[in-house]
């Protein structure tokens, strides 16, 4: 058994890959850039080593000081997790040349699914069903326009070095092909240096579904079941679950034949998934359902297989690269009940989703959750309160894991922990996450791939909240308050009421802003009993002048002085994340409305507005345009105007 690891990468998939590792005796060495410096992995580690500044391409993406850096702590073997050089054969190759283990598939399998033409090709000979297309080496415009005419359209012009949506065109009639063909090439040149294509049907209600394969180095090649991964914004994956909906027993069983003859077909060693599309126009049968791709890695999602098989799959991992025979025969492999995945991103969900970095002060979960558990519901995550979600890299900020007997009762049990989750005060999808999971689990939503991109409104939670979910919060804090007598003794008689349950009519504070809502008191079973349709679920669990609503984090109080620190509440305009400030739009002692511009900061290589929160004058300018900012700080204040000057 390997006794010593070194982890070539960061965040949530290091930790994971360390708490399976200390489980095992098994000695890890981390790695890290500028920014992680501090970060939960570089604490979780036995050792760690810095190797670079904290862009990517100068710090995770240099294989030669990760190699080094594994030469110098004494590590036997290299896990590259998922992303960065995970997927990159000379880099695999050159950690096998300097005498180390790589925990990964042959560097000539990580080749031959590399690019999607030759993958395809080979997957055809080997019996996959293959999506219906072109992938010769012949690149003519007009010959490829032919093929198409061929294939019949819609199509899609993909490039065969392609990946996370880039590169591809969905053509719809013959009269733009031309054009779309050369837009693919160029932008698959510009990002994988390579403009060679294929053409493939496209497939008007595409569901991607894959499936988990595992093979080692004895020649035994085993599947661990399928996974849903539909639910995607703009090609990326947003919940994944196990098992596919829908799935029946005769189409597995042929789904997953196929995932293994795909695997033994290269020579697999390792963890890997086979990714299929599916036709989602009706109940899903094996003769409609096609090899797209497969991902010579540990996937993001594969907690849910790990929930429903009872496995764990870095284990398995590191047991095939010591040499070890699979643990399982395939008939010794179970499934039991159903298992959903949702990943919280640091993203503005109420902006365009627009990244949100910057340091997490309150990181609060139900149910006794915290950031390192590991049961059910699980949270796999490489942060705690207090740290910084990092500009240079993926922002997510973790993953929630819930399994159950069932696809409606695993929703709903994940659904309860995502809604009452607190993360401040950087923004998240939880709103979007909250709304996909209620419809799951209330109506239980099946996705096709493109639906949460066609329909986006559906699904998220309106913002402010409706006056229903505003009671529902008053209720709670006013409670609350109540109990520690803040309100004195006099308190239950406020709206009383003969015969029912005291009611009242209050000001609220929300973020800062006053909103009128009724409460009931001392009786809440009003509350309790409260139904919401799908996609208006909310939860009310006020957590030191914190209130979760709808997958929303808000500031909440029931008079101005109770909100603390700064924030649009006492006119503070704060930077939402590290950045430079390229405009400023008003002066000191300025005038100004809510809503006007004041300043434009740019971050993430985006531009973002800042505007005034209520009328009122710039009292405190402390920026110029060229400044570089932190997060959270104070850009500049607006003054309220004196109610006594009237």
């Amino acid at each position: 058994m390997i006794a010593s690891l070194l982890i070539a990468n960061r965040g949530e998939i290091a930790c994971r890959i360390i708490r399976t590792a200390r489980k095992m005796g098994i000695r890890t060495v981390a790695v890290y850039s500028d920014a992680d410096a501090s970060a939960l992995h570089v604490r979780e580690a036995d050792e760690a080593v810095h190797i670079g500044p904290s862009p990517a391409a100068e710090s995770y993406l240099q294989g030669e000081k990760i190699i080094e850096a594994a030469k110098s702590t004494g590590a036997e073997a290299i896990h590259p997790g998922y992303g960065f050089l995970s997927e990159n054969a000379e880099f695999a190759q050159a950690v096998i040349d300097a005498g180390l283990v790589w925990v990964g598939p042959n560097p000539g399998s990580i080749t031959a699914m590399g690019l999607k033409d030759a993958a395809k090709k080979l997957m055809t000979e080997a019996g996959v069903p293959v999506t219906p297309g072109y992938m010769g080496e012949n690149q003519d415009p007009a010959f490829l326009a032919a093929q198409a005419e061929k294939i019949g359209y819609p199509v899609l012009i993909k490039a065969v070095a392609g990946g996370g949506g880039k590169g591809m065109r969905l053509v719809e009639r013959a009269a733009d092909f031309a054009d779309a063909l050369l837009s693919c090439q160029r932008e698959a040149v510009s990002s994988f240096g390579n403009g060679h294509v294929l053409i493939e049907k496209y497939i008007a209600s595409p569901r991607h579904i894959e499936v988990q394969v595992f093979g080692d180095t004895h020649g035994n090649v085993v599947h661990l079941f399928e996974r849903d991964c539909s639910l995607q914004r703009r090609h990326q994956k947003v919940i994944e679950e196990a098992p596919a909906p829908g799935m029946d027993e005769a189409t597995r069983e042929k789904l997953c034949a196929a995932a293994v003859r795909a695997a033994r077909a290269v020579d697999y060693v390792g963890a890997g998934t086979i990714e299929f599309i599916a036709d989602g126009s009706g109940t899903l049968d094996a003769e409609r359902i096609w090899f797209m791709e497969m991902n010579t890695r540990l996937q993001v999602e594969h907690p849910v297989t790990e929930m429903i098989t009872g496995l764990d799959l870095v284990e398995w991992q590191l047991r095939v690269a010591s040499g070890e025979p699979l643990p399982l025969s395939q008939d010794e492999i179970c499934m039991s009940g159903h298992a959903i995945e949702a990943r919280i991103y640091a993203e503005d969900a109420d902006n365009g989703f627009l990244p949100s970095p910057g340091r997490i002060e309150h990181f609060d979960f139900v149910l006794g959750l915290s950031p390192t558990a590991w049961g059910n519901p699980r949270f796999d995550t490489g942060v705690e309160e207090g740290d910084e979600v990092s500009p240079y890299y993926d922002p997510m900020i973790g993953k929630l894991i819930a399994h159950d007997d069932d696809r409606s009762n695993a929703a709903f049990r994940l659904l309860n922990v995502a809604a009452d989750t607190l993360i401040w005060p950087i923004k998240t999808n939880l709103p979007l996450l909250c709304g996909v999971l209620s419809h799951m689990a209330l109506e239980g939503l099946v996705a096709d791939t493109s639906l949460l991109d066609r329909d986006l409104a559906r699904f998220l939670p309106p913002n402010p909240p409706p006056p229903e979910a505003l009671a529902w919060a008053t209720h709670e804090l006013v409670e609350k308050q109540f109990n520690e007598n803040l309100f004195g003794k006099f308190v239950p008689l406020a709206g009383f009421r003969l015969n029912a349950p005291p009611a009242s009519r209050t000001t609220i504070y929300l973020d800062g802003k006053p909103l009128q809502s009724d409460f009931q008191l001392p009786d809440n079973s009003r509350f309790e009993t409260m139904e919401f349709h799908a996609g208006e679920f909310y939860r009310a669990s006020e957590q030191d002048g914190y209130l979760v609503l709808g997958g929303r984090a808000h500031r909440f109080s029931l008079r101005p002085d109770l909100l603390h620190g700064a924030s649009s509440g006492d006119g503070a305009i704060l930077a939402p994340m590290p950045g430079k400030v390229i405009s400023v739009a008003v002066e000191a002692g300025q005038s100004v409305e809510r809503g006007q511009k004041l300043l434009t900061l740019e971050a993430m290589k985006m531009e973002h507005t800042l505007t005034a929160p209520f009328d009122g004058t710039v009292a405190e300018l402390r920026v110029s345009a060229g400044d570089q900012v932190e997060v959270e700080a104070v850009l500049a204040r607006i003054a309220a105007p004196d109610p006594a000057a009237d």
